[in-house]
């Protein structure tokens, strides 16, 4: 079986004080999330790519899991390994310490960038400004690390990226007990597996992902004022949630509604009934945008 090169650009980071590790890929190869990025709370983000070893990935989160740092990992999982040539290959330990190798016969233009806490690599990429264009924007990006990690592959993707083209893109951002019902790792696992851009339609999805769970800030919430309430009235009956007047009074039956509404639309995190006069404006203005 000839075994296709993953040629893409990826970076593994950590944020320390989200105790949080990551992985973002962007490739002209189908559904590259799947291959590429690995990540463990407690032990670290591995990236494997142009002549794949797909188990470099488990195999180096159970080795920073053990205690050894990126640069140690990495010299254990290449030391023996025959196409070490051909490998490309970062990881960002425990602690946030990056490594990362790019084999003497990669496909041109192949290298990495290695900063605090994360590393960036690419092969055939258009040329050093990807990685050049990554590290700056995930060093200067604001936001939590699936936000960063966007911004450092939206620029690499601006920058030229792969350069045979483009079709799949991931992030992966875990944190112990962030998972959907706090029992797992998994913060954050978005795909976009084929799509003429890929990069794009990921920012889209971290967009959404923030908006179903994303942590509302309360200094931010605004009042149902009678004006908002007959808005939203408005809505509600255009959307058959609602039979009542569009009188803007905020109470009773409109409440109702809009907490069956929210529920529809998968809302819970950002509203409800126990504080049922404020409104976080993430919600509204996707509501502006959806209806």
């Amino acid at each position: 079986m000839n075994t296709p090169t993953l040629h893409t650009f990826s970076i593994v980071a950590h944020d320390p004080a989200a105790r949080a590790w990551g992985v973002a890929v962007a490739s002209k190869f189908l559904a590259a999330g799947a291959l590429v990025s690995w990540a463990r709370a407690g032990a670290g983000a591995v990236a494997t790519q142009a002549f794949a070893k797909v188990g470099f990935g488990p195999a180096g989160l159970d080795l920073m899991a053990g205690g050894l740092s990126a640069q140690e990992t990495l010299d254990r999982l290449l030391r023996d390994d025959p196409l070490r040539d051909r490998r490309q290959v970062a990881c960002v330990d425990a602690e946030g310490r990056s490594a990362a190798f790019t084999g003497e016969g990669c496909f041109a233009w192949a290298g990495h960038r290695t900063g605090d806490g994360y590393a960036c690599q690419g092969n055939i990429l258009t040329g050093p400004e990807t990685l050049d264009a990554m590290a700056a924007a995930f060093e200067a990006a604001p936001g939590d690390l699936g936000a960063r990690l966007g911004a450092a592959l939206a620029a690499g993707d601006a920058a030229g990226g792969d350069r045979r083209g483009k079709q799949s893109a991931a992030v992966l951002v875990v944190t112990p007990g962030g998972g959907y019902g706090d029992d797992n790792d998994r913060y954050l696992d978005l795909r976009v597996d084929d799509d003429p851009d890929p990069v794009g339609r990921l920012a889209g999805l971290l967009k959404l992902h923030d908006l179903y769970f994303g942590q509302t800030d309360p200094a931010r919430l605004i009042p149902i004022d009678a004006a908002l309430a007959r808005e939203l009235q408005a809505l509600l009956a255009r959307l058959g949630y609602y039979q009542g007047p569009v009188d803007g009074a905020w109470s009773g039956a409109t409440i109702d509604a809009f907490w069956a509404f929210v529920g529809t639309e998968n809302l819970e995190e950002r509203w409800s009934p126990d504080d049922a006069h404020r409104l976080d404006p993430v919600i509204l203005d996707f509501i502006r945008e959806r209806f």
